[in-house]
């Protein structure tokens, strides 16, 4: 009842493709009406609940196919490919992009696991994947709902934003990706914050060791739990993690060379080449091929 309820007014509100911003920090419908192969994004933590269509996302090799029977929850930045393979005029994707808001998530987070009497993961545990896809139950459902009503009323929205979108992070934590959020965002987060570290660094040198210091591990206690996390090394996320945004940039409209630089590349010739090792084109003849639409990429 309450998909169909958030299906119909995302129709509603959105006539042409694209992002609509509901009026709640953080939240946005979405639209997309053409078919795009899936093509390098970086997933900054976010939920992307879907009402029509089917959208994909491959991290390292795994495909994740997700339509209106699942949302899905990625509660750290990783490095993948996304599309919208299926969409089209007749078929098209609507859905809700919903970003996690750190400081809010992991206030959170401590909350529901003290209220609910929640055993904190041990230093051996393993990590839950970082992008998780969850069945919709009735809480969430509800709750994004209640939330996605108050863009109809601007006086609404400004007044109980917050709590309404504190109402859906609640009922994701609960959820089928509950776990993988909680671990993100609560005790022993120590992949999240160094893949944190890591992100606002692209530009420099940030070495294994140099991660791992920041949270207290030793090297190979961190890329073991590192893998585990993101099914990837570390060396290969990072480096996946600056090509990724560099093809973002290019797609963009940023030249070759200032993208490779603006990731931490020092050398053209090395950008290049890794950058068709992985993509299997040079940047130039790779960003001539796809005509990605803008924005897209963000969700």
């Amino acid at each position: 009842m309450f998909k169909q309820e958030i299906k119909t007014l995302i129709e509603n509100k959105l006539t042409e493709d694209g992002l609509f911003e509901t009026g709640v920090k953080g939240v946005q419908l979405f639209r997309v009406t053409e078919g795009v192969r899936c093509a390098p994004a970086v997933y900054e933590p976010t939920v992307v609940a879907i009402v029509s269509g089917t959208k994909e996302a491959i991290l390292d090799g795994k495909s994740y196919v997700y339509g209106t029977d699942q949302y899905m929850c990625c509660s750290m930045s990783m490095p993948v490919e996304a599309g919208t393979p299926s969409a089209s005029p007749d078929n098209p994707l609507l859905g809700v992009f919903i970003s996690l808001d750190t400081p809010v998530m992991t206030e959170l987070t401590m909350e529901v696991e003290r209220a609910c009497g929640m055993q904190r993961q041990s230093k051996g545990a393993k990590f839950p994947p970082s992008i998780a896809l969850s069945d919709w139950d009735n809480d969430f459902a509800e709750a994004l709902m209640r939330l996605l009503q108050l863009s109809q009323n601007t006086a609404d929205t400004a007044v109980l934003g917050d709590s309404r979108l504190r109402e859906v992070y609640y009922a994701i934590l609960k959820g089928g990706a509950g776990e993988s959020a909680r671990r993100a965002f609560g005790v022993g987060n120590e992949i999240a914050r160094a893949i944190d570290y890591l992100s606002t660094r692209l530009d420099e040198t940030v070495t294994i060791e140099d991660m791992a210091s920041q949270v207290g591990m030793s090297r190979a206690v961190f890329h073991r739990k590192f893998k585990q996390a993101t099914s990837m090394s570390p060396i290969q996320f990072i480096k996946s993690m600056r090509l990724n945004t560099a093809a973002m940039k290019i797609v963009g409209g940023m030249n070759v060379n200032e993208a490779a630089m603006d990731v931490g590349y020092v050398s053209s010739s090395q950008f290049s080449r890794e950058f068709k090792r992985l993509y299997g084109q040079a940047p130039k003849q790779w960003s001539r091929d796809r005509q990605i639409p803008a924005g897209l990429l963000e969700y």
